[in-house]
């Protein structure tokens, strides 16, 4: 079959520009060799690539864990990114181990081609660490437990791939994959992972340098990219965070009040001994959530102690997290070797790995912190009110 016949090459235009679209499937070897032949077909001055900064980094770079300052992932709250990003690499190269191809490697040799043909690079993709943290941003406790469970279920769920799921796999994209069980119950994470990285797509290929364009995504993004082909795109817009709610920006200042305030009311209207077990709820149902959170992590004994230490006080600030603090003494109790950041590729394919690391579980205990003191809190609240 030649390109011109090919359903998975797409002709589109836009303005002078010519852009040959190939839909490929990030686990075929079959995709690889099409990307490749394509390439060096149309000898285009262009060739867009479905990856981000990052990801192209993580696939040329193969040692590039090693310069990472996990101190600074922890200070700039960023734990929970890395450790989903690791996870969705994680599953990928199972699944890619599985079929006996490389991870990626339809990337790997849209990039080899478009060396050998002269033409430039152009990262078309938004940038992973916005697409999970848009996601973050919006999820609930209960949505985020979710999510961190369907992650970890992924690296389990990839030894057990059938041949059915490898073919509708070949139709989706790598997130979606992943996170399906999750989209289907909050289909606003579709919006996040599929819609709108389908729009961001558009707008990168169209004003890619060049006039001759070869653009290589996977099948799933390109009816969203032929469907916003017309559609101006804001990427700024796409690129940020969304800025919290005027309600959710109150909300975290006024429920550390409100808990405040209903300590005060419990020495107030029951004495001492009323607002001396409410104090004593509050510390329990925190201390011990977070603590069991780093205990789950596997976290050092001064870990899991700073972490029962630290959530009754972070949760009443909402500029301090538990998991920071606890992560921080993770980090300096265990500090992470040469040899952590070297096994990390390895180590990240299974949930053992993940546990045995100590970058990876740096990461865990900031995150089951995190989510144990939030937990406490909900916890704590009707306790206190019924003491009250």
């Amino acid at each position: 079959m030649s390109t011109t016949e090919n359903p998975m090459i797409h002709r589109l235009n836009h303005g002078d520009k010519t852009i040959t679209l190939i839909g490929t499937a990030h686990v075929s070897r079959e995709s690889a060799e099409l990307v490749t032949s394509v390439i060096a077909a149309e000898k285009p001055d262009t060739v867009c690539v479905e990856l981000c900064p990052a990801r192209y980094q993580a696939i040329q770079e193969k040692n590039a864990w090693q310069d990472m300052d996990i101190i600074k992932v922890i200070r700039e709250k960023k734990a929970f990114l890395l450790l989903a990003n690791l996870m969705l690499a994680a599953f990928q190269k199972r699944i890619a181990a599985k079929l006996d191809v490389t991870p990626g490697q339809e990337m790997l040799s849209a990039i080899a081609a478009a060396t050998a043909a002269g033409a430039g690079i152009h990262l078309a993709d938004r940038d992973i660490r916005t697409t999970l943290g848009r996601v973050w941003r919006f999820l609930g406790l209960w949505g985020k437990i979710k999510l961190i469970l369907q992650l970890a279920l992924s690296l389990g769920q990839a030894d057990e791939i059938q041949e059915a799921d490898i073919e509708r796999m070949k139709q989706e994209d790598m997130l979606q994959s992943v996170l399906s069980e999750l989209g289907r119950s909050l289909p606003v994470i579709k919006e996040i992972l599929i819609d709108e990285r389908d729009r961001f797509l558009a707008e990168k290929i169209r004003t890619a340098p060049g006039r001759r364009i070869v653009a290589v995504v996977g099948a799933g993004h390109v009816p969203g990219i032929k469907a916003a082909w017309q559609t101006p795109v804001d990427l700024t817009a796409l690129s940020a965070l969304p800025p919290k709610s005027r309600l959710s920006s109150m909300i975290q200042w006024l429920l550390p009040g409100g808990i405040l305030l209903l300590m005060v009311a419990g020495f107030f209207f029951g004495g001492a001994a009323t607002g001396t077990d409410m104090i004593i709820l509050w510390v329990l149902a925190n201390g011990i959530l977070a603590g069991l959170g780093a205990l789950i992590a596997l976290a050092h004994p001064l870990t899991i102690l700073s972490s029962v230490l630290a959530a009754p006080l972070t949760s009443l600030n909402p500029m301090i997290a538990a998991g920071w603090v606890s992560g921080l003494v993770e980090a300096f109790s265990r500090k992470p070797r040469v040899r952590d950041f070297e096994n990390l590729s390895v180590d990240i394919l299974s949930l053992r790995g993940f546990w045995h690391n100590k970058v990876t579980r740096i990461l865990m205990v900031v995150v089951f912190t995190n989510l144990g003191s939030s937990l406490g809190t909900l916890v704590a609240i009707p306790l206190m009110a019924k003491v009250l």
